[in-house]
């Protein structure tokens, strides 16, 4: 029997499994991803990483080998404006520093970290499976039993659901969501650009939603362009001179000429929590416990957080002999974990519905709002401290310790 099966091969799943398994060797792991063995390696996105994440992964002995692949996010810029205005005037601005001088966040290419995972994923013993899913499984007293879709079946101690925010997992354990459409969506590509960003992303609040620039290595940035899920499609799949034209308009002219060097994909926005985190012999990490709008950058981020909860407690309960898939265990991580996933969903919730729209007394506010902020530097240092900083009550994954 193993101990833990993760279904999903992904970033959160494959560090769920490394972290447990290099704290607790004897642990049996085994990962299984629908997609083949090198899909990862033609992924052209770039995320977010922040503070703690990367001392997460610092723990874990990754960070040095993806950090020079990474960009530091220097300063963040954030402007409120009219897709027509001509001027684009500067609410608020965040040195991109904290407390122990590290930068809050890094831009790190998709392949840069799920190459390292993987490598040491094998290299501790994890039982990787490629093109392979848990197309069912049933819980009782003892144990998980998955059918996986090769036809084998397997028994663990616990199952964990790392399979994105359409999680047929959530739904076979019989756990509900809250959920709702935007009616946007994220727009994603990649652009060169003449001049160097010098590691400042932006990020301009227009009325179809937040335009985000993110600095890559190199003349690069990664977009994150929010749009009426209309709009956008007919964006990504028309003609690529009206794309570049539209793109123009939102970006500037301050990094000089551009060009479209990665693919153009359109994602569906919505806010999805689910009710449990937990279920018999069953838990819930990553995008199948929450998907949430990416006006934050910090989705990925959260689901760090639950890669750090989980594997404390999985490892805490081990090393006093207790049954890691037991209710009362599972338990702690679903405390550990909802409140804060449900607050970061209200708040990019409140900040998407007051951003994206251009109602004047609105936007009267929001600006004031924004200043004000700027003017208070113990307020901004709040806010970079929320994303960027483990407190003494967050697991020890991500002040950069192994649990």
């Amino acid at each position: 029997m193993l101990d833990i099966l993760v279904a999903g091969g992904g970033y959160v799943g494959l560090s769920v499994a490394v972290s447990i398994k290099k704290a607790a060797p004897h642990l049996n792991i085994m990962v299984v991803d629908a997609a083949p063995e090198d899909a990862w390696k033609r992924d052209g996105r770039a995320s977010a990483i922040a503070a703690a994440a990367s001392r997460l992964l610092d723990a874990l002995g990754l960070w040095s080998e993806i950090l020079p692949q990474a960009q530091p996010i220097n300063r963040m810029v954030i402007t409120d404006s009219k897709l027509a205005d001509p001027v684009r005037p500067v609410f608020l601005t965040f040195d991109g520093k904290v407390a122990d001088g590290q930068p809050f966040a890094h831009m790190v290419p998709n392949p840069a970290m799920i190459g390292p995972l993987l490598r040491a994923a094998g290299e501790l013993g994890v039982d990787l499976r490629f093109a392979t899913t848990v197309v069912s499984y049933r819980a009782d007293q003892r144990c998980a039993t998955a059918t996986l879709s090769t036809g084998e079946v397997i028994e663990a101690r616990l199952l964990v659901a790392c399979d994105g925010a359409k999680s047929k997992l959530r739904d076979a354990a019989g756990i509900k969501t809250v959920h709702w459409d935007y009616g946007q969506s994220g727009i994603v590509t990649t652009v060169e650009h003449e001049r160097p960003h010098e590691g400042v992303a932006e990020e301009h609040f227009l009325p179809a939603g937040p335009f985000a620039i993110l600095p890559l290595p190199g003349n690069r940035s990664s977009l994150v362009w929010n749009e009426r899920t209309a709009d956008a499609d007919a964006l990504v799949n028309g003609d690529e001179l009206v794309f570049e034209a539209e793109l123009e308009r939102r970006f500037g002219h301050k990094l000089g000429n551009l060009r479209v060097v990665g693919p153009r994909r359109a994602y569906p926005l919505g806010l999805t929590l689910a009710r449990s985190f937990i279920a018999q012999r069953f838990v819930l990490a990553g995008d199948a416990a929450h998907g949430i709008h990416p006006i934050s950058g910090q989705g990925l981020n959260l689901g760090f957080k639950d890669v750090a909860a989980l594997a404390e407690t999985i490892v805490d309960a081990d090393r006093l002999g207790l049954d890691i898939g037991a209710e009362n265990v599972l338990e702690r991580y679903q405390t550990w974990r909802r409140f804060d996933t449900f607050r970061m969903g209200v708040t990019t919730d409140v900040l998407n519905r007051l951003f994206s729209n251009d109602i004047t007394p609105i936007r009267l506010m929001r600006d004031f709002g924004l200043g004000l902020v700027d003017r208070m530097p113990s307020l901004k240092n709040f806010f970079i401290n929320q994303a960027s900083i483990a407190s003494g009550a967050d697991p020890k994954l991500l002040g950069g310790t192994m649990p």
